[in-house]
């Protein structure tokens, strides 16, 4: 019976060949937009969760308390992950981790600059990151011990066996001897690194700042043992810092927490001290979106079924003379529909296949089909009978209800609910649609908001160089030599990108302060001619100039740090910094040195200008930043042969804290006019429907003297109506999901009316132009033979 019901579906498919396209093409295309949305989604959820102990992984973070508000990171004390080992019996392995080292490295004549982290001796049994050489108890166990990747291994040595045991040079200043190589990291990792180095030679590095109770920067991560509690564990480390810091006090002080290493990826948000938020909330968006696309296309699916039912109208009457129930019936049309979506799931394979390396590029990922995943499929037979019996539902009981009588005699009716059913749908599809639209557009007036707004500085022409090597000691001399070279205008330095500033104390004094003001002040150092390279804006004071011996203790404030701080005349005022006694020279104008998702903090800039790290920063001229570049790699080259020029651009590095943001601009684009462009068919269908249902009365008023311009009106405008209706149902919905996507963005656009206008008439005009091509016909058809068809 299975057989025979595929077998008339299929025959019914091959008679109309026109609608089947539609109706297959319109649910292939739903549903490639739903497999990829569920590829991004599994590959999202699959991040940091590949470990086989990721059950009981877990990273600590801080709830720090100070100045009435709470700030919370994963940011600890670099002596934190011994201490826990040895004082919390239900540590089981326990690991510091500092990410994103960029060194440079050599063997014999081979230099090469690479990313990694420092990491303790446990990190290789408590991560599954796969050995090719080496043994995990052993890879991270001594001071001079390093971990490097496969490719790193191949570039150095020529293959991973050949690196083991080998010495390669750090920055030109220690020896460091491989003791493992590992696997090459699989996409789904958050963490990226072609080394990893001994965690005492992190601690011991340079100074002492690491080994501080009272410093925060890098992540602890701990092995729970089998029957630990994490939960009671959490509440257990709450107050742990509270026998280790000294600062602590009734306004400023520290609680930890524990958060699941797999769930660091997509739950990153930390608000008022709870974990909320992240990425999460972007894989929560496109599941609905994935979701509105499929019911767009199901209900394209029973719109167009619909529109071609009076012709089958007939057969179905026949059928039920001859015997066949309701239930039979029913059994058909679903089946001709689960045949529809299996076709259409194949189609939809091929795009997806197609589009994956489009889809990989705009999204920065690296999916694969997963052919050889059984709950893929499984999800997509899943996919397939879903899809089939919800796009099959409402016609199945629609086309199995008709009287046999009724159309066997020509009186066929169809009641006012079924009319607004079918009405209903269209809105709702469209709905959906107005709904990505405003979505679209105000994702997009928000990424370029971020990308042109002025941050007080200018950013443009703007190149940081890494100081490393004997650029540290040579940079007087590098900046004098670069100040001469053709398309250079300034340079200065920072111990920070400009960018991307993070570092904050509570130590910083002056006179009056309220002994219970617990304020962070963010920092960095910077040199000479600081404000002139950057474009910053002096309100009062001056810079950093060699003419002043003094400035070595001299301080900068941003309008924000001022204001904190409350002298009403700052400039040459006391302030201590960090134990360090001296005087405010200038003040200058606010600018954002982080992302737009933060408020701008109170900043002090110190003197720097004999750091033993950062970056220099090279103002080039307007149209010569070529020359310039070319000028400074060979300065580069010549002051400091042993490490690889590198350097990078102030917009390039602010384009790169908004790349989430870039990605679901250009996945709600696509999604968005795919989404319309299939409701569109749903429109068009609707549209042969009523021009089936309304034949006769057209051939009669063409007879009556009807001009075309009129007919067309006729049919255009109740589907015009049904678009205006979803745009008002649709335009509260989008501005209060945009308003909340928009509080995550401390400086953000506001949501105009001309948004909402715009995503409506764009709605209107597209299924105006859907519907002209049906009404058109219709207008033009030859009266005579509409009237003959009853």
């Amino acid at each position: 019976m299975i057989k025979n019901f595929f077998k008339v579906a299929f025959r019914s498919l091959w008679r109309q060949k026109g609608y089947s396209f539609l109706n297959i093409f319109g649910l292939a295309i739903g549903m490639a937009c739903s497999l990829l949305i569920l590829l991004w989604i599994r590959d999202e959820e699959a991040v940091d969760n590949f470990h086989a102990k990721g059950n009981r992984l877990y990273s600590v973070y801080e709830r720090q308390y100070y100045d009435g508000k709470i700030e919370s990171g994963h940011f600890t004390p670099g002596v934190l992950p011994d201490e826990m080992k040895k004082v919390l019996p239900e540590v089981e392995m326990s690991s510091g981790f500092s990410g994103g080292e960029r060194m440079t490295f050599q063997v014999g004549d081979k230099i090469l600059k690479e990313d990694g982290a420092f990491a303790g001796a446990d990190f290789f049994r408590m991560f599954s990151y796969p050995l090719l050489e080496g043994k995990a108890e052993s890879a991270l166990a001594a001071p001079v011990s390093m971990a490097i990747s496969r490719k790193m291994a191949v570039a150095f040595f020529g293959s991973p066996g050949a690196a083991i045991g080998k010495t390669i040079r750090k920055e030109n200043r220690r020896d460091l001897k491989v003791t493992a190589v590992f696997e090459d990291l699989p996409s789904v990792t958050s963490e990226k690194f072609d080394f990893i180095i001994n965690w005492y030679a992190y601690l011991n590095d340079d100074d002492t700042w690491a080994k501080d109770w009272g410093n925060n920067g890098p992540h602890t991560y701990v092995l729970l043992r089998k029957d630990a509690d994490a939960a009671a564990f959490d509440r257990q480390i709450t107050h742990l810092l509270a026998k280790y810091n000294k600062f602590f006090s009734k306004s400023f002080y520290i609680e930890l927490g524990i958060q699941r290493f797999g769930d660091m990826y997509l739950h990153s948000q930390i608000v008022n001290g709870k974990i909320e938020g992240g990425r999460i909330e972007y894989v929560r968006l496109f599941s609905l979106v994935a979701i509105f696309i499929l019911c767009i296309a199901c209900i394209n699916f029973m719109n167009l079924t619909t529109a071609r039912s009076v012709k089958r109208a007939k057969e179905i009457g026949i059928r039920k003379v001859v015997g066949a129930v309701r239930p039979a019936l029913i059994r058909q049309f679903m089946s001709e529909a689960v045949l529809l979506a299996m076709i259409s799931v194949v189609l939809a394979l091929g795009i997806v296949l197609l589009a994956l390396p489009a889809f990989n590029q705009l999204t920065g990922k690296g999916i694969v089909f997963p052919y050889a995943s059984a709950s893929f499929w499984l999800s997509l037979t899943g996919l397939v009978i879903v899809t089939g019996l919800i796009s099959g539902s409402y016609p199945a009981l629609f086309l199995s209800s008709f009287q046999p009588i009724r159309v066997l005699k020509g009186t066929l009716r169809f009641s006012p609910a079924t009319a607004w059913f079918r009405r209903g749908l269209v809105v709702f599809q469209f709905m959906l649609s107005i709904v990505l639209i405003i979505g679209t557009i105000v994702v997009s007036e928000q990424v370029d908001y971020v990308q042109s707004v002025n941050l007080g500085y200018n950013r443009e022409n703007l190149v940081y160089i890494p100081l490393d090597g004997d650029l540290v000691d040579k940079y007087n001399v590098f900046r004098e030599e670069a100040l001469l070279l053709p398309g250079v205008g300034a340079v200065s330095r920072a111990s920070q990108s400009p960018t991307n500033i993070e570092n904050g104390t509570l130590g910083v004094d002056w006179d009056g302060k309220d002994p219970n003001n617990t304020i962070m002040f963010t920092n960095t150092s910077a040199g000479y001619d600081f404000v002139k390279t950057m474009g910053l804006q002096l309100k009062e004071g001056r810079e950093f100039s060699p003419a002043y011996g003094t400035d070595t203790v001299g301080y900068l404030l941003n309008e924000e740090a001022a204001k904190r701080i409350a002298y009403k005349d700052p400039i040459g005022q006391r302030l201590t910094f960090w134990g360090k006694k001296g005087t405010i020279i200038g003040v200058v104008r606010n600018f954002h040195f982080n992302s737009l998702h933060e408020p701008i903090r109170p900043l002090i800039i110190f003197y720097g200008e004999k750091e033993k790290w950062g970056n220099a920063i090279v103002r080039t001229k307007a149209g010569q930043t070529k020359a310039a570049l070319k000028g400074l790699e060979a300065l580069c080259r010549q002051l400091n042969p042993s490490f690889p020029f590198t350097y990078q651009f102030a917009d390039e590095q602010y384009r790169n804290l908004y790349k989430s943001e870039e990605v679901v601009h250009g996945l709600a684009n696509c999604f968005a006019g795919l989404a319309i462009f299939i409701s569109c068919l749903g429109l068009l269908g609707l549209a042969m429907f009523t021009a089936e249902q309304r034949t006769k009365e057209f051939g009669i008023r063409k007879v009556l003297g009807a001009k075309a311009g009129t007919l067309f009106t006729l049919l255009s405008k109740d589907f015009l109506v049904l678009v205006l209706v979803a745009f008002v149902v649709a335009t509260p919905l989008a501005g209060w999901a945009m308003h909340k996507w928009l509080q995550n963005f401390a400086y953000q656009i506001s949501l105009q009316w001309w948004v909402f206008v715009m995503a409506g008439a764009m709605a209107l005009m597209i299924a105006l132009a859907t519907v002209s091509f049906q009404a058109i016909r219709v207008a033009v058809a030859n009266p005579v033979k509409s009237l003959r068809t009853e």
